[in-house]
């Protein structure tokens, strides 16, 4: 059965559950207007940092996550890094052709699109063998169509109207001594995107906002879990060099405008504290760009 977003999203209290383990996400909605999108109403669905592993992130959990993004009929459908487990994580992880099959079943008018998450290099056992040349997850992910933009573009003719994507390599991909670092390049993913043209920027790490790169109207971002654990407000295992400053939600900078996610899995823990595992919806719309209107639904 299908779910139309915009006339029936079911509101429920703000107050998030206390202690979360699985993956049984909620779904938060935010309303964005752009002036620099001039065309029809966008629906973009995010996930983040599935992290699949056994018995915390089960396949079945993640087919089921598919299954109700695909009824709500989304015109886009990001996903943004972390495929895997880190190492650390206690469990079986699962491999990056079991995770890519599972998610070429989404569906969304305009494509699904993915961008690669630090531990997609740092703890992928084919890059941590070939010197980080390549990745099994980025090879995953291209077999199925999964649409890896590693530092490069897409431009979408939406009803007549161009938006672009551009999509950013991790900025902490493998981290010294392991390896040369960050692997973003936002030059060459801007390269063939029109100057003031409308596009999205989707980055693993929320930390390249601080560049203040006001090339897109949007960044969206995962890689932190909104802290893992949120203790009214305050995020203090945030994985970011600026503490909590973009740990989650909507910021504001300069104008500038970023989402983050709170993704789906877990890091060296599985437990969350209030911080739920979510399904992040964004209805982007022309108009005047402000704070944007915030929902949770039991879509």
């Amino acid at each position: 059965m299908t779910v139309p977003i915009h006339e029936h999203a079911k509101r429920f209290s703000r107050v998030k559950r206390t202690i979360t383990y699985g993956l049984d996400p909620e779904v938060v909605i935010y309303d964005i207007a752009s002036h620099r999108w001039t065309g029809p109403p966008v629906t973009i669905g995010m996930i983040s940092d599935l992290h699949m592993i056994s018995p915390w992130t089960p396949m079945r959990a993640l087919r089921n996550i598919v299954l109700r993004m695909n009824r709500m009929q989304l015109d886009l459908v990001f996903v943004l890094g972390d495929f895997i487990a880190a190492r650390s994580t206690p469990g079986t992880r699962m491999s990056p052709t079991e995770v890519a099959g599972t998610l070429a079943d989404l569906e969304a008018a305009h494509g699904v699109y993915t961008v690669m998450g630090n531990h997609d290099w740092s703890d992928d056992d084919t890059a941590c063998s070939n010197g980080f040349i390549e990745s099994s997850v980025a090879r995953a992910l291209r077999d199925v169509n999964l649409n890896p933009l590693m530092n490069e573009s897409r431009c979408l003719d939406i009803a007549g109207h161009a938006l672009w994507l551009v999509g950013m390599d991790s900025q902490r991909g493998h981290l010294p001594p392991n390896g040369g670092g960050a692997r973003h390049d936002p030059d060459r993913a801007f390269a063939g995107v029109p100057q003031g043209a409308a596009s999205i920027l989707l980055a693993h790490e929320p930390d390249y906002f601080v560049c203040g790169d006001d090339r897109p109207l949007l960044q969206v971002s995962g890689h932190t879990h909104g802290g893992q654990a949120n203790f009214w407000g305050w995020r203090p295992f945030t994985p970011s060099e600026y503490a909590d400053r973009y740990a989650y939600g909507h910021v504001v900078e300069d104008g500038r405008h970023l989402i983050v996610s709170g993704g789906l899995g877990y890091t060296h823990i599985p437990l969350r504290i209030m911080q739920p595992p979510e399904i992040t919806l964004i209805r982007l719309t022309s108009g005047v760009a402000g704070q944007a209107v915030i929902e949770r639904s039991d879509l």
